[in-house]
């Protein structure tokens, strides 16, 4: 148990409730939308605004006109991940009222649904004149069917085609015929038929009866010449209760995490709602994507930690994520994608940069921590479920996997492994650090490449012991003894070459002259949960991860305050990421330092309250926690995130000393934690094997016990140890 002081942070009373100024981000399956308060997307306005499929703006204009003029807007509201509603109102001085006494006497109602690949829209207006009124509603509409690497900034030397809007009676159709000679489409359908349907939109003209009330509905769908847009189906109210049902399914699947603090399980609830609407179907099969708006697509690091973070919650991901990545598994050189046979992904587009060789993200291969992370997953995975058929399917993926680490992954044979970038349009850094100034001297130097991060040869040593524990269960003993042998000195080998005594920690990289880069950063707290450091040096990065140098007061800095590169306002040098807080924590955890991990969680659940939807986004600003002030945000941070969304699950996960070991039959509850703002926290339906458990947890002071509730299916050891 550690002996370390507690950190302690003042806390604020109630969560500070953010704005609303952060618009409306709607996401299911591969759609997603990103638009303004008032439901629009308007051109010109912000970059990221849009209607998103498969890497493609399928809408860049979406603005409604209420009589022609601007509306109030009372309220914006995303009651769910997949359905939004504004409220507007419409004064009486435009239908001959007083201008002195702006009294709202019109309500419109605009509610906005993601179902499928189309996004349904109804619209209900209320008069609550004493009269009748002629109303006019306009909807301008267009697209540019721009790339995401375009809307995100990326130059091109040309682009394809947008073709002439086509107008129907019913329907507006916008294409565009792409430099891959693809045509792809989008089709806006409306329910009632509009008075006029123009190249650029439709008018409907009304006839409002004295306190009446009418609606009218549409839907926008994409298309290409491969599929076509799909036939229109229910209303919105049928559709909205289909999708309704496939949340509360998927609710079912996972485990339930409820607390004596109501809003925080509104934040877990949310985490749950947000990590479905991120689990796509793509290529036939599901897979957690990484974040919107700027990542709707699977990504081999963020995927395998997401599920990592998940398995106490839905270990499907896990196994979904599993046979996707091994079915990009690399299997020749090609230094465009940086393609490598064993080589797991870092990232795939299905836009039309990608399609034409513009980008190299068809896969792009780009990334040295995916693999030996695909190793652990399928390690903790078979920890979670014992099963031991999909290791065996997996097996050769695992052999070329190990293969690729002792070749292509170990640049110059020193046992270390290390990347430099090979290919023009690739990462220059590639870890999970890959901005371009994301592995850094501490003066803000760019160390020479090739670079062997501290982090990621924790993951190879992981990897190996935990596939030593694979070939052991499957009876291949000799093979299990070989990396048992090699992750032994490899662990030695960080120690000698990484530790800084004059630091407190690793280094973060050894450069391409073999020499450390020794800057304070919050990767070498990945090798606490790796099992790397020595116990010394474990309680030294407690001392400094919670320092106030690497502590904010909202978390765990990307890299100390103290050194001279830090800014709180950089992506990778000085900022928080939730992900990278939850891993380090669970190493903590993992050493016995679980209670020196509360005042993290605490300071993430006060983020998260005061973020919009209660969610915690990619990540937010580093700057240091003052009182009654609220987390500074990142301008272009992803939200929701898949593995800031599973973040929480994995601090509890390292807190309450939650670890599976189902081949066993055995659930380990090691000197569970509870924060200080709550008193109880119950799990019921964890499934460990063909097990599931229901643990309640209670504290009582600064102690917390555990409390078996019940064990169904197959019988199931717990281990509960008390501190």
């Amino acid at each position: 148990m550690s002996t370390l002081p507690v950190v302690d942070i003042p806390v604020t009373a109630e969560p500070v409730l953010s704005s609303d100024e952060g618009g409306i981000v709607l996401k299911h399956d591969r759609l997603f939308l990103v638009a303004t308060n008032s439901g629009d997307i308007v051109e010109g306005r912000d970059r990221h605004l849009g209607l998103f499929i498969d890497d493609t703006r399928i809408l860049s204009r979406y603005v409604l006109r209420l009589q022609g003029s601007p509306c109030a807007v009372l309220s914006t509201q995303v009651p769910e991940v997949f359905r939004s509603q504004i409220d507007v109102a419409v004064g009486d001085r435009l239908f001959g009222g007083d201008p002195w006494d702006p009294r709202n006497v019109i309500h419109v109602r605009r509610q906005q649904l993601l179902d499928g690949d189309a996004l349904i829209e109804r619209l209900t207006l209320a008069n609550h004149l004493t009269r009748p009124i002629d109303y006019t509603i306009e909807l301008d509409l267009g697209s540019d069917f721009a790339d995401m690497f375009e809307v995100r900034g990326w130059d091109r030397s040309g682009r394809g085609k947008v073709l002439e809007p086509v107008p129907h009676d019913r329907s507006l159709d916008l294409s565009y015929r792409g430099l891959d000679g693809l045509l792809v489409g989008t089709t806006i359908r409306f329910r009632e038929p509009p008075d006029i349907v123009g190249p650029t939109g439709a008018t409907w003209h009304f006839k409002l009866a004295a306190n009446g009330t009418t609606s009218v509905e549409w839907e926008v769908v994409a298309w290409d010449e491969i599929q076509s847009a799909p036939p229109w189906k229910e209303d919105f109210d049928a559709r909205c209760e289909r999708m309704r049902a496939t949340y509360s399914v998927w609710r079912e699947e996972c485990s339930r995490w409820h607390s004596d603090v109501p809003f925080f399980d509104r934040i877990l609830g949310q985490a749950v709602n947000d990590l479905r609407s991120l689990y796509s179907r793509i290529h036939d099969t599901e897979v957690i994507t990484a974040g919107i708006p700027w990542y709707s697509t699977v990504f081999g690091r963020d995927s395998i930690i997401a599920s990592l973070q998940m398995l106490p919650l839905n270990r499907r991901v896990a196994v979904d994520t599993l046979r996707y990545l091994a079915r990009f598994q690399g299997r020749k050189h090609d230094p465009f994608t940086e393609e490598e046979p064993g080589r797991i992904m870092h990232e795939l587009r299905r836009g039309e940069m990608a399609r034409a060789g513009e980008i190299p993200h068809i896969p792009y291969y780009g990334t040295i921590d995916a693999t030996p992370l695909w190793l652990i997953l399928l390690h903790e995975t078979w920890r979670w479920t014992n099963d031991l058929a999909l290791v065996r399917e997996m097996m050769p993926h695992a052999e070329r996997a190990l293969a690729w680490l002792d070749s292509y992954g170990d640049l110059d044979g020193d046992g270390f492994i290390e990347y430099t970038q090979r290919s023009e349009k690739g990462l220059r850094h590639q870890g999970w650090k890959d901005s371009g100034d994301g592995v850094p001297l501490p003066d803000g130097g760019a160390p020479p490449p090739p670079i062997a991060l501290v982090e990621v040869q924790g993951y190879v040593y992981d990897a190996k012991e935990r596939m030593s524990a694979l070939m052991k269960a499957l009876g291949r003993l000799d093979d299990a003894e070989r990396l048992k042998a090699e992750s032994r000195v490899l662990c030695d080998r960080i120690q000698e070459y990484y530790w800084d005594e004059g630091l407190g920690s690793f280094a973060l990289a050894l450069d391409g002259n073999k020499q450390p880069v020794p800057t304070l950063t919050s990767n070498a707290g990945h090798l606490l949960w790796s099992r790397v450091p020595t116990p010394q040096q474990a309680a030294a990065l407690c001392e400094k991860l919670l320092g106030p140098s690497m502590f904010s007061g909202w978390g765990i800095r990307t890299l100390a305050e103290a050194q001279p590169v830090f800014n709180p306002m950089s992506y990778h040098n000085g900022s928080i990421w939730p992900h990278d807080n939850a891993l380090i924590m669970l190493g903590l955890s993992l050493y016995g330092f679980g209670r020196n991990t509360l005042p993290v969680i605490r300071a993430m659940y006060d983020a998260a309250a005061n973020m919009d939807d209660y969610r915690l986004p990619e990540l937010f600003c580093g700057m240091t926690r003052t009182g009654g002030m609220r987390p500074v945000l990142y301008p272009v941070s992803c939200s929701p995130q898949a593995w800031a969304s599973g973040a929480f699950f994995m601090m509890l996960q390292g807190a309450l000393g939650i670890f599976a070991d189902a081949p066993r039959g055995i659930l380990h509850i090691r000197e569970p934690h509870l924060p200080t703002f709550l008193d109880r926290l119950t799990i019921e339906g964890l499934q460990v094997g063909r097990s599931h458990v229901s643990i309640e947890f209670r504290r009582r002071g600064d102690r917390t016990f555990a409390n078996l509730l019940r064990v169904s299916g197959e019988p199931l050891h717990v281990w509960i140890e008390l501190s």
